[in-house]
């Protein structure tokens, strides 16, 4: 299931995907993955978690971020969660970002995994393919 939380910068994105994420860890029997551009959240995620920086994997768009998402999936089915923070500026553009969601949304339908990610955008500049996705 793909759950998209959006909106400008500064209304507290970040911390609701960490608040999530520390839910996901208490209630999963499998491995919780972090992803974000950076280290920002080095500190913030538990060591529980598997942290990933997409700039250490060469990851600067949509098409090589749904391929890592996917091939973290295959090599581990034991992934019950992934969080993504900042997608839009991993994605490059809100062209690149919502090509991803629409091949993510597919490819868990094959796959039982949760995947949050936030975004900073202004909700109503997301096509009605992606803002079905966004979460309260």
């Amino acid at each position: 299931m793909v759950q998209l939380i959006a909106g400008v910068k500064g209304t507290g994105k970040t911390k609701k995907l960490l608040d999530m994420l520390d839910k996901a860890l208490a209630a999963s029997s499998g491995n919780v993955v972090c992803m974000e551009k950076g280290t920002k959240l080095r500190f913030d995620v538990s060591h529980e978690a598997r942290l990933i920086n997409t700039n250490d994997y060469c990851i600067f768009d949509g098409q090589s971020l749904f391929g890592f998402v996917a091939g973290v999936l295959a090599g581990n089915h034991d992934v019950t969660d992934i969080f993504i923070d900042a997608t839009l500026k991993i994605c490059g553009n809100l062209m690149g970002f919502e090509k991803f969601v629409v091949e993510l949304d597919e490819l868990l339908e094959k796959n039982a995994c949760n995947v949050v990610m936030t975004i900073s955008v202004d909700p109503t500049e997301l096509s009605d393919n992606v803002r079905k996705f966004i979460i309260d």
